[in-house]
């Protein structure tokens, strides 16, 4: 009898610079703002990267939060969710990096940015770094 040989799909591997990076990409192409990636890796030890990220509505949180996991999907399913039904503040797991999608006004008051003031900014490109609210221009 012959041996069945088995092949595994391998996922694609992203570092996690690579995937925070990404998740800024991903975020700004559903016009999301005010987009920072902290490098929190040598002040914490629950990711590498923190990505915090500002939509205008509840419906563009859900839809930044879905452009993620569906960009994502081939490198690895996020693994918590948390306030994607309600879409005010959701927070995406993915291990090695955190993504917070607030309405603005949640990110003002919980000042998430003031809090990891000490972690190092991933250099993102200047358009991603430079989107700012469209009521602001």
């Amino acid at each position: 009898m012959p041996v069945k040989k088995t092949t595994a799909v391998e996922k694609a591997v992203l570092s996690s610079q690579e995937r925070a990076l990404r998740c800024a990409e991903l975020a700004f192409d559903k016009k999301a703002f005010d987009i920072r990636a902290l490098n929190i890796a040598k002040i914490s030890s629950i990711a590498d990267y923190l990505v915090i990220i500002s939509g205008n509505s509840d419906k563009q949180n859900q839809a930044i939060a879905d452009s993620i996991r569906t960009g994502l999907k081939k490198y690895g399913k996020v693994q918590d969710i948390e306030g994607e039904s309600d879409g005010k503040w959701i927070v995406m797991d993915y291990g090695d990096v955190i993504v917070h999608i607030f309405s603005d006004q949640l990110r003002h008051y919980y000042k998430l940015d003031e809090l990891w003031h000490l972690a190092p900014e991933l250099d993102l490109p200047e358009q991603i770094k430079n989107a700012r609210r469209e009521d602001d221009f």
